[in-house]
């Protein structure tokens, strides 16, 4: 079978946030683009890996970019324009289809897919942006030591493969492949305390400890209905299942009982078909719901439509990042089980607040997911290879507890091309750790953490900048990750134009203002406002922090 050859002025590897976010900036900028995808949606958290947005309390007002803004609003035009929603609802600017307390604009997949189908749609319509769905990649060809000159993908449909060459290529993987494959320096997991000088990073180094992934669903209840199939082939072993963690989980992982993230104190999840919000982390049917039925006309949805991404879907058996692909296939393929067997317990022997078991009347909702087993397309990933980059970003430098008494935002960089709100939020890691959560402080992005030591036509477009695996937890949440994506795509437009590459951007102080220039003209953000910043309002969490 022969190669072909596809070629562009921009080849964006990776179709999730930072992807499309980036494809959608080179375009502007009047580049062409080739944007690749091995699933078969784009839009990566937002869609195949069904999360819907995590976001700060500021989002409504500040504190995003404007083409971000413009898709939460899209968004919620979308339900204005298509679904029986009530009059009142309809008519609200801030409307929540889902109504779930972890984000202000908990939607549907597929709608997040048709907007950002929709933004992309003139390019594809003209020529210049070509999307390759289905498409993973194998190996790169270098141009000497330092730049990158074809990418070879294969397609997973068909067998066939392709050569893509392009003068600038994004890594928008959600694990940082294309950094690995073209040899670019990188770091994996955590990094030692002399490496970086975190209090909170260990004495050794651990490349192959990350964050847990997790393999989201949706799902309905239908009072009356039994949907209880078969067990999933390896229930018994993970309604047994125990992990080994430090400091230890209270408990079967199956089973309503976890800890507080920020304080490690026991804790019990609440969760009961159509029940409203009982606190932070505790109410879990509305925790991630998508569509709260009660916003639209009777009759228009049978049930609220709930998407699970709950602690006990976290996969803790093995490290992807530095896997190959076989034992990817094999970690993804024990992600899907624990998923499933989530589900089943659920249906079967989850204790209810009545005193009884499980609800057979729940059921997946393969639809939603554009899936036949009704799991999502993709598993959530939460941790990606990372540049080594000019600058890394590191604990200290947005931890509030290591930062000025007072202090209300985190260190400030000359080179900002964006900014960001999260607390250091790690999940439980493959290599034993248990939640490590952190207060930080409203941050910037700087262009260094962009940039490659080395490889001059490559830069990072997703969760795999020049972080530590301490600072990931609060720079990959979806309006970071756009913003990263959006100024990736709009810096190697310039550099193509101008004939410069990334390094000397970042290098002359005239040339990053010059390129800041560009950035706030299309509405990016790159400090905090100057008034005082409510940190309250800045997390969305703390008005629920009375857990149970």
């Amino acid at each position: 079978m022969s190669t072909r050859t596809h070629s562009t002025d921009i080849a964006i590897i990776g179709g999730g946030v930072g992807g499309c976010a980036a494809a959608l900036a080179a375009l502007e900028a009047g580049a062409k683009v080739i944007l690749t995808e091995e699933t078969a949606w784009i839009g990566g958290q937002l869609t195949s890996q069904a999360v819907p947005p995590d976001e700060h309390g500021w989002i409504e007002r500040f504190g995003r970019t404007a083409s971000y803004a413009r898709f939460r609003e899209a968004v919620r035009q979308h339900y204005r324009n298509n679904t029986a929603l009530l009059p009142e609802v309809r008519a609200n600017p801030r409307l929540n289809p889902g109504n779930g307390w972890v984000s202000p604009l908990c939607h549907e997949p597929k709608v997040a897919l048709a907007v950002l189908e929709a933004f992309l749609a003139p390019y594809l319509q003209t020529g210049r942006l070509v999307i390759l769905l289905h498409h993973t990649p194998l190996a790169t060809e270098q141009d000497g030591t330092d730049r990158i000159k074809s990418v070879r993908l294969t397609d997973t449909t068909s067998g066939a493969e392709i050569r893509l060459s392009a003068r600038m290529f994004l890594d928008a993987t959600e694990l940082g492949d294309l950094i690995a494959l073209s040899g670019t320096e990188s770091v994996t997991g955590r990094e030692s305390r002399d490496q970086t000088g975190e209090p909170s990073a260990p004495i050794i180094a651990q490349p192959a400890n990350h964050q847990a992934f997790s393999w989201c669903f949706a799902l309905e209840y239908l009072d009356g209905a039994n949907y209880v199939g078969t067990p999933p082939a390896d229930y018994d072993y993970w309604r047994n299942y125990r992990p080994e963690l430090t400091p230890s989980w209270p408990g079967n992982w199956l089973s309503w009982n976890g800890l507080n993230p920020r304080t490690m104190a026991p804790m019990h999840y609440q969760f009961a078909p159509h029940q409203e919000k009982l606190g932070m982390f505790s109410g879990l049917w509305t925790f991630r719901r998508i569509i709260d039925r009660s916003q639209f006309e009777p009759g228009t949805y049978a049930s609220d439509l709930v998407m699970v991404n709950w602690p006990m879907i976290d996969y803790l058996g093995g490290d992807l990042v530095t896997a190959n692909a076989t034992q990817r296939t094999k970690l993804y393929n024990g992600a899907r089980q624990l998923s499933l067997a989530v589900m089943h317990w659920l249906q079967t022997e989850a204790p209810r607040p009545d005193g009884g078991t499980g609800w057979p009347g729940l059921r997946l909702r393969p639809d939603v997911m554009g899936t036949e087993d009704g799991l999502a397309m993709a598993p959530y990933i939460r941790e990606s290879r990372r540049i080594r980059a000019v600058t890394t970003i590191r604990e200290q430098d947005v931890s509030a507890a290591h930062l000025p008494a007072g202090a209300d935002r985190a260190r400030e960089y000359p080179d900002s091309i964006g900014i960001g709100y999260y607390r250091i939020d790690l999940h439980p890691s493959c290599g034993g750790d248990n939640y490590i959560d952190v207060p930080s402080l409203p941050f910037q992005i700087p262009l260094g953490a962009l940039i490659p030591v080395r490889m001059q036509n490559l830069l990072p477009a997703a969760k795999n900048i020049g972080t530590t695996h301490l600072t990931n937890g609060c720079y990959r949440l979806h309006p970071v990750e756009w913003n990263i994506g959006e100024v990736a795509g709009t810096l190697a437009a310039h550099c193509l134009r101008e004939t410069l590459t990334p390094q000397a951007v970042q290098r002359d102080p005239g040339l990053i203002s010059r390129f800041q220039s560009l950035l706030t003209a299309r509405g990016i953000e790159l400090a905090w406002p100057a008034e005082p910043l409510d940190p309250v309002e800045g997390d969305p969490h703390a008005h629920v922090m009375h857990l149970k």
